[in-house]
């Protein structure tokens, strides 16, 4: 069964106008019920995760700061939502979330997180939405948990993962690959394991054939044993928030092919959802959709 992370936590109250579209947290998991690709039995409620895991990628300065609410406000602004206890909360849960779906996808080949994908947090900061670097918290835990050694992070979202790129850095046992916008946030880019920068308004064609020359050949060079996929949605060309120019049977058939790719070769992979800033939140819905749609299909 595909197991997926969700806590009604994860639609956080925001104030009116923010850009964030935070109701796709809500209305996902009733779409994917709704249309019967899954049932209440397919969804887990993580907790909070433990100190100690966050500690194994997070300062512990930062991650004091952040759960005493005592980050200043020019950081706070730089993460882009105002602070709170329930928004501290959220990112615990949801890191827990990607934690317990790597145990599931050891299990079952693939777990997903209906939020996660927070690939812009640091060491020591919260960037762009992220807080909490969550599938980078799951990588330290897998091999601190003797469950993983070697790990490739897939990060398809739009923007780079420069947090993640920062965490590892150095690191021969966590490979960084990154395809995103080369105009796109953040502008100055950290430096990941592999990073392919596309041009403005690259299409499907273009994008596919890029990513199915790149992705089998690193996987056979580097050999991992658990892989994590953040899937973000916000390469479609009616992005708001992003400069490529996919569809959303591109953005899908993207998606079949990397899940496909880890079916076949039996590597576990655990997936994030990342962003997704179409104005219509129909068009966001529908390209989230889409992955577990896939993931049903390949694996189930």
């Amino acid at each position: 069964m595909l197991k997926i992370a969700f806590h009604s936590i994860y639609k956080h109250p925001l104030p009116e106008g923010h850009r964030f579209p935070m109701e796709k947290y809500d209305l996902l998991p009733k779409q994917l019920v709704y249309e019967g690709t899954c049932d209440a039995n397919n969804f887990f409620e993580p907790v909070q995760v433990a100190h100690e895991h966050i500690l194994r990628c997070h300062t512990t300065e930062y991650v004091e700061n952040l759960k005493a609410l005592a980050i200043d406000l020019r950081a706070q602004r730089k993460t882009g939502f105002p602070l709170s206890q329930e928004l501290v909360d959220r990112e615990l849960i949801i890191t827990q979330g990607t934690i317990d779906g790597c145990h599931y996808a050891l299990e079952n080949g693939i777990a997903m997180n209906i939020a996660g994908g927070t690939h812009h947090a640091y060491t020591d900061h919260g960037e762009a939405f992220c807080l909490l670097n969550d599938q980078a918290i799951a990588a330290r835990y897998l091999q601190a948990n003797e469950l993983a050694k070697k790990i490739l992070i897939v990060d398809l979202d739009v923007h780079q993962g420069n947090g993640t790129a920062e965490i590892f850095a150095g690191d021969d046992s966590v490979f960084t690959f990154s395809m995103h916008g080369k105009a796109n946030y953040p502008f100055r880019k950290e430096i990941s394991d592999l990073d392919i920068a596309l041009e403005t308004d690259t299409g499907d064609a273009e994008y596919l054939d890029i990513l199915k020359k790149t992705l089998p050949n690193l996987i056979k060079e580097q050999q991992p044993d658990f892989i994590f996929y953040l899937c973000g949605v916000d390469i479609l060309a009616s992005d708001k928030l992003g400069k490529l120019g996919c569809s959303i049977e591109g953005c899908k058939e993207r998606d079949g092919f990397v899940l496909q790719t880890c079916y076949d070769l039996k590597i576990p992979v655990q997936c994030s959802m990342g962003g997704g800033y179409s104005p219509d939140i129909k068009v966001i819905i529908d390209a989230h959709a889409n992955t577990f749609r896939t993931a049903q299909s390949i694996y189930f």
